[in-house]
């Protein structure tokens, strides 16, 4: 982040004492880039296209990123199994060694997520063998949602270029796309999909705009339902209100043929929503999350709710999860002042995440963006974001995903108020304008150079990774060395992971695929070497290894005792 402050002071300072630097070639440029804006599905396609062509050009500096937090394991577990036919997996027998954050193992062995992440990353696995090139599609998807998106709210010029804008911003470096969560591009290529249809949609009443609605709407509640629902809200009243209002020019059949379609392809997904609940959690109502989130976790995830009982935890990296990431949060949410500064930080990670640094000085328009009425109903579905957002305990940017489009509008926006700024008579705006898009070109670089160059990436915490413009970075290479050094040997085998006291919980290490009796290396936890040795017993054809995470380097030994247990 330092590189990012002082790259933009500098190019502000620049763009207020030099606004015409360079204007030649920036009127040259944007002329191109007006042209290539006008034709609106091509540039919609360009979008995607540059996404998708620039990461995989990336690929010697930045590769294919290794798993290595739980929700990368969840989801990958998810897309193992869907790959595999199935929606879910029975117990394994000794489910105890195999428990991992964010992976139920009761009533049946799943993912405890939404299943479309899954989805999205079973169909790249079945499809080319590499479940990642599911992120990069979803983000290129993403990118050019929001150009279309973008085009019903903006002039062509401004639409394309909030795309491009969040090519550079998410697309190329974020934890959106080098890690295996991807809730944060789904959400955002759903939000963008309703917010991109529901203008065409009453504009020109079409069933192609009501599909896509729709569409939005059911990958919204595949993924981030209670955010999907906040984003939905004033959706739906702006839809009533166009029907019970009669501003439609449809009339009867015509106007069934519009929504019947529509509401069809909703109840479809609800009922297959209710058949995977069922299979999965035992009943059709239960939702994800409900039973992982009652066997483990403590804190609640709205601050109305009272915390649950500490559970029994068989395995202390777990509870310490529980207790150190979520209960202290809620107690700390329990005071004013900390509710104050909990609240305060929310904020600074959505935005920060969102623009950045490099973003923010367009923002200083926001109060005029405020009162535009062009941007007005986008104003609105942010008010109601920040209030569901008050009431949930806990917050990362994936969270407001949904509303990713709508960000984008109103930085937008407020750059094209910022545009026309004047300072002492002169346009200063049109320079700080470039020169913040410019500074966008200059900071991905940078962030592409940063081995060359011996820039420092941090790992930990990853919430650093909502303040900079880049995401995690080649993370989980040594656990993955050591599962491709044990797969290489003959036979099978079983590692036991035994962590260090100070071991960071979302440094996770045992994970196994949807079959583990089946899997040609096993990772269990470490327990009480009685509990150890009840496990070897169980596997008594697996080569026995103890991991030792913690260790620099870390360590593979042969369990000791174990040949003695055959």
């Amino acid at each position: 982040m330092t590189i990012e402050v002082g790259l933009t002071l500098i190019f502000a300072a620049v763009a207020f004492g030099w606004p015409e630097l360079a204007s030649g070639f920036c009127r040259r440029v944007e002329r191109a880039f007006a042209r290539l804006a006008r034709r609106h599905m091509l540039a919609v396609v360009c979008v995607g296209t540059a996404d998708l062509l620039l990461r995989l050009a990336l690929l010697p500096l930045c590769p294919v990123p290794h798993p290595f937090v739980p929700d990368d394991f969840s989801f990958l577990l998810a897309a193992e199994t869907f790959a595999s036919g199935r929606l879910t997996n029975p117990t394994p027998t000794m489910w105890a060694h195999f428990e991992s954050i964010h992976v139920s193992m009761l009533p049946t062995y799943m993912s405890m997520y939404f299943p479309a992440q899954g989805l999205v990353l079973a169909a790249a696995k079945t499809l080319t063998g590499c479940p990642w090139i599911g992120v990069l599609l979803m983000n290129a998807l993403m990118c050019a949602a929001i150009c279309w998106m973008l085009q019903a709210w903006l002039p062509p010029s401004w639409a394309l270029l909030g795309g491009m804008l969040a090519v550079l911003r998410l697309g190329l470096f974020s934890c959106w796309s080098n890690t295996y969560h991807t809730a944060g591009a789904i959400a955002a290529f759903a939000g963008a999909l309703v917010l991109g249809a529901l203008p065409r949609l009453l504009k020109f009443p079409r069933l192609r705009s009501s599909l896509l609605l729709a569409a939005g709407a059911v990958l919204l509640a595949g993924t981030r339902p209670y955010e999907g629902l906040l984003l939905c809200l004033p959706v739906v009243v702006v839809l009533a209100h166009w029907l019970l209002a009669g501003k439609t020019r449809l009339r009867g059949a015509a106007l069934l043929r519009l929504i019947v379609p529509a509401l069809a392809l909703l109840v479809a997904a609800g009922v297959w929503m209710g058949y995977y609940n069922y299979r999965v959690f035992g009943n059709p109502t239960t939702l994800p999350y409900t039973v992982n989130r009652n066997s483990y976790a403590m804190a609640p995830y709205f601050i109305w709710q009272s915390p649950r009982p500490e559970p029994v935890y068989r395995h202390e990296v777990i509870r310490r999860f529980y207790y150190e990431n979520e209960r202290a949060a809620l107690d700390e949410m329990r005071w004013p002042w900390g509710f104050a500064q909990q609240t305060l930080l929310k904020m600074a990670r959505g935005v920060l995440f969102f623009s950045g640094v490099a973003l923010l000085l367009p923002l200083l328009m926001f109060r005029r963006v405020l009162l535009d009425h062009r941007t007005r109903f986008l104003v609105l579905c942010l008010a109601v974001m920040a209030a569901g957002m008050l009431l949930q305990v806990f917050f990362l940017a994936y969270y407001i995903a949904p509303f990713t489009a709508v960000f984008y509008a109103l930085g937008l926006q407020a750059m094209r108020h910022l545009r026309v700024a004047k300072a002492d008579g002169v346009r200063v705006g049109v320079g700080l304008v470039r020169m913040t898009v410019m500074l966008c070109i200059v900071l991905c670089g940078a962030r592409f150079l940063a081995g060359p160059l011996q820039l420092d990436m941090p790992e930990w915490p990853a919430s650093a990774w909502n303040f900079n413009w880049y995401g995690p970075g080649e993370f989980g290479k040594p656990r993955a060395q050591i599962q491709q050094a044990l797969e290489g040997l003959p036979g099978q085998h079983l590692a036991i992971v035994r962590y260090a006291g100070g071991h960071n919980p979302l440094d996770e290490w045992v994970y196994n695929p949807p079959d583990i009796d089946g899997a040609k290396v096993i990772w269990a936890r470490a327990m009480h070497p009685d509990e150890d040795l009840e496990l070897i017993r169980y596997y008594p054809n697996r080569r026995v290894w103890l991991v030792e995470p913690d260790a620099r380097p870390q360590m593979v030994s042969p369990y000791p005792g174990a040949a003695t247990v055959r």
